[in-house]
C-alpha cells in the first residue's frame, strides 16, 4: 500500500502562482458548496482516472509534491484527494477538520480513497473526483462494481 493512502499528508505552506490563482477563484465563490463544486470540477476534469494505469504507473503512487502532481494527467485517487483538500483548506471556505478520509473497495478487492466533507453543522458530502470518469457524481463515491 502506498504510504500516503491512510493518512492526511501535510499541506505545503508555500504555493505556486497556479495554485494561488485557483484558490483566489474559489474564494470568489458565494458559499462553501459552490467552492466545493468548483474545486471538484477542477480536479475531476484535469486528471483522468484509469483502473489499468493503477497497475502500470506504480512509481507515481509515491509522488507527494503537489506541483509535480499537477503536471501529470493521471493520479491515484488519494493524490486527487490531496490536491482537492489543498485547494479547499487554503481557500477561505474549509478547515482541514472539515475533511475526512474515507475508504472503500472497488471490485471488492482494490482499495479506494474518497473524501467526506462537512458542508455545515449537520450536512456532509461524499466527494470522489477519481470516480467521476466512472460515472460517480458529486455526493457519491466509487465502490464495488459501481
Amino acid at each position: 500500500m502506498f504510504p500516503n493512502f491512510f493518512k492526511k499528508e501535510p499541506l505545503p505552506k508555500e504555493l505556486n502562482s497556479t495554485f494561488v490563482n485557483i484558490i483566489e477563484h474559489l474564494n470568489s465563490c458565494n458559499n462553501k458548496e459552490e467552492a466545493l463544486k468548483e474545486a471538484y470540477n477542477i480536479i475531476a476534469t484535469r486528471f483522468k482516472s484509469s483502473r489499468f494505469k493503477l497497475f502500470i504507473r506504480v512509481k507515481r503512487g509515491f509522488m507527494k509534491n503537489p506541483e509535480k502532481m499537477w503536471q501529470k494527467k493521471f493520479l491515484y485517487c488519494y493524490q486527487d484527494n490531496y490536491l482537492l483538500r489543498l485547494f479547499l483548506v487554503k481557500s477561505k471556505w474549509f478547515k482541514d477538520e472539515d475533511i475526512k478520509l474515507k475508504f472503500s473497495f472497488v471490485y471488492y478487492i482494490i482499495p479506494h480513497q474518497y473524501l467526506k466533507i462537512k458542508i455545515d453543522d449537520n450536512q456532509y458530502m461524499n466527494v470522489d473526483p477519481w470516480g467521476r470518469d466512472y460515472g460517480v457524481k458529486l455526493g457519491d463515491y466509487l465502490y464495488g462494481f459501481h
